[in-house]
This record gives structure tokens, C-alpha cells and sequence, in this order.
């Protein structure tokens, strides 16, 4: 049993490969700015050789003001060194062992007169210090990680899907801000949920990402799933979003409200007291209970403005989750628990 269950976990960390496209980290990473001065990012599930997160903050090193740049990577990466090659172009060495990356200036070091990812590639290659062998296997939970981790300000990564919970984890265990991206089903995982109803978690600025560049080995799929014309495999995820519990200028508009509340139009669920609502634009201006709402609601949640009161999305039921919503006896999809807050 231990051998199949090892062989699963190997499986599917395989099918964790996903590459996010530089332009949708700068889009993203546009409203945080003023969140990295001085500070050290850590990106913890980045080779930095595939890597458009290392990339995008060492391009970046500068203007952001940052103090430091770290990134570790998994040994034995499925793609290492073949997929979304970072610095293919400048001919660095590249390894399938576990490294890490440290960056704390960049400067003009080959006197181009420009500050780019010249000067990157000029310091990997002759700053002995900047890239070193991991002792361990580069895995966010092992120990060598985990320090670094402690020794960074804010976590900016795609962790592996699976391990997503785990991984969220651990960031509230040692109290470190983060921006991350996650598939949006994870809202309704009862721990996920738990941060967000407690706002240790919120939603980022971007819902959702048209498309992922995938390894070699992945197996073609029926529906969002295509090869390019120079055979990079792509896979497109409609239901992908940025986590974080960094401050955005979103998280303080307040949702315009203009819908006033009839009992004919609001039905109450067969299963829970709250009246259930179809879309996030039509919640009530004067409705004061708990009312249900479409889990895209997180993405318009203002703190002020709404409580968060709970979750129905499973059929488990508990202080959090009070089962599947259900109206005149048809189960609907998901929905948020929430209450107007009043003013």
C-alpha cells in the first residue's frame, strides 16, 4: 500500500506542471508594488532556469526596491531545463539537481550601460554564492525550504494544486504574506474557507488565467488542451485564481447595490434560513438576513461591507459548511453564506 500510495503522490505532483505566462504575472503583480520595498520574496516552487516568477522580479529587482530574490526548485523536475527556458539564450550550465537561487543586487556588471537579465546571467556565472546545490530535495516542506521561508517577507509562487491546502498552511503557520495561485474550487475547502471567512485569505486583483504552458509528458485532453505550432503543449483553465493577504486597493470598493428585496423573487433554501441569490449584481440594498451567493462573490467581497457567515458546498456538514444549497427540492451550485453589514 505504501509503494502505491508513493506512486500516486509521484503521478500526480507530475500533473502539477503548470507555467504561468510572464504577462499574466506582470497584470497581476501591477497592484502590489508598494508591498516590495525592502523586502525578501521567496519563490519556493520556482526553477529559476523555467520560471516566469523569477524572472518577472529579476527584471524587476530594481524598480521594485527589493532587498532580496531567493528560488529553490524540486529535484528531478519533469521539464528542467527543456520548457520555458529563462536564460536558454544566455547558454548558463542547467541541472536536474535541486538549487537555489540568490540574488540581493543586480547591477550593471557587464558595463552594457543597462540594468537587465544580462546582468542576471553575467552574476550566475561568475558569483559562485548566487547558485548553490540544495543538501535536501528542494521540496517547499523540507527543512532547508522551510528556513529560507523563514527568512523571507512575502511567498509569490504556483504551488503544486494538490498540495494546495498544505501549502496555504504552512504560510499562515509562520505568518508570511504571500500572493500564490490556486484553481478557484479551493474556496470551498473547509480550511481554505476557514481563512477566508477569518480574513487571513482573499481573492487578488485577477480572477482567472486563459492558459498554462504544460511539460512534455502530459497527456492530451479532449477539451482545453492544445499543441502550438512549435509543439509547446498548452492547457487553458478557466476557474484559476490569485490567493494572497496582501492589501489591495479592491478589497476597500464597496458593491453597488441597486436590487430591493421581494419574497417572490428571493426563495429561502429547503435546508438552511437564508435566501438565495442567483448573481452577485442582484444582491439586495435592503435585505438584512443571511443570504446566498455565487462563490464569485469573493472576487467583489469587501470586509466593511459584508460578514461572511459560512459556506454550502458539500455535503458535509459542520460550523462552516451547512451542506449543498437546495431550493423547492433542486440542488444549485455552491454558495457563499453572507450578511450585509450595517452602516
Amino acid at each position: 500500500m505504501a509503494g502505491n500510495k508513493s506512486l500516486h503522490a509521484a503521478s500526480k505532483a507530475k500533473e502539477d506542471e503548470f507555467y504561468t505566462e510572464l504577462s499574466d504575472i506582470e497584470h497581476e503583480l501591477r497592484y502590489y508594488r508598494q508591498h516590495f520595498k525592502g523586502k525578501i520574496v521567496f519563490c519556493n516552487c520556482d526553477d529559476p532556469y523555467e520560471s516566469n516568477f523569477f524572472k518577472y522580479f529579476a527584471m524587476n529587482f530594481n524598480q521594485l526596491g527589493l532587498k532580496k530574490l531567493i528560488a529553490t526548485c524540486y529535484v528531478n523536475s519533469p521539464v528542467s531545463g527543456s520548457q520555458l527556458e529563462l536564460l536558454d539564450e544566455y547558454q548558463i550550465p542547467k541541472t536536474k539537481d535541486p538549487h537555489k537561487i540568490v540574488i540581493s543586487e543586480v547591477t550593471d556588471l557587464n558595463g552594457d550601460g543597462a540594468i537587465n537579465l544580462f546582468d542576471v546571467e553575467y552574476l550566475l556565472q561568475n558569483d559562485k554564492n548566487a547558485l548553490t546545490r540544495l543538501d535536501e530535495n528542494g521540496d517547499f516542506r523540507s527543512n532547508e525550504c522551510v528556513e529560507l521561508m523563514k527568512e523571507a517577507d512575502i511567498i509569490v509562487t504556483n504551488p503544486p494544486f494538490s498540495l494546495f491546502r498544505e501549502f496555504v498552511a504552512q504560510l499562515v503557520q509562520y505568518k508570511k504574506q504571500f500572493l500564490i495561485i490556486g484553481n478557484q474550487n479551493a474556496i470551498t475547502y473547509k480550511e481554505i474557507f476557514t481563512y477566508i471567512k477569518t480574513n487571513q485569505l482573499w481573492l487578488g486583483s485577477t480572477l482567472s488565467f486563459a492558459k498554462f504552458r504544460v511539460p512534455e509528458h502530459y497527456e492530451p485532453r479532449a477539451t482545453r488542451f492544445w499543441v502550438d505550432e512549435n509543439g509547446q503543449k498548452w492547457r487553458s483553465m478557466g476557474n484559476i485564481c490569485w490567493f494572497t493577504n496582501l492589501d489591495i486597493a479592491k478589497r476597500h470598493e464597496e458593491l453597488d447595490l441597486y436590487k430591493h428585496y421581494s419574497p417572490d423573487e428571493y426563495l429561502n433554501y429547503d435546508n438552511y434560513k437564508a435566501i438565495n441569490v442567483n448573481k452577485v449584481s442582484e444582491i439586495p440594498i435592503d435585505y438584512d438576513g443571511v443570504m446566498g451567493v455565487p462563490i464569485t462573490f469573493l472576487d467583489k467581497y469587501n470586509p466593511k461591507q459584508f460578514e461572511i457567515v459560512g459556506l454550502m458546498a458539500s455535503t458535509t456538514v459542520d460550523d462552516i459548511n451547512f451542506g449543498y444549497p437546495y431550493v423547492k427540492g433542486k440542488k444549485i451550485y455552491a454558495r457563499i453564506l453572507i450578511r450585509r453589514k450595517q452602516k
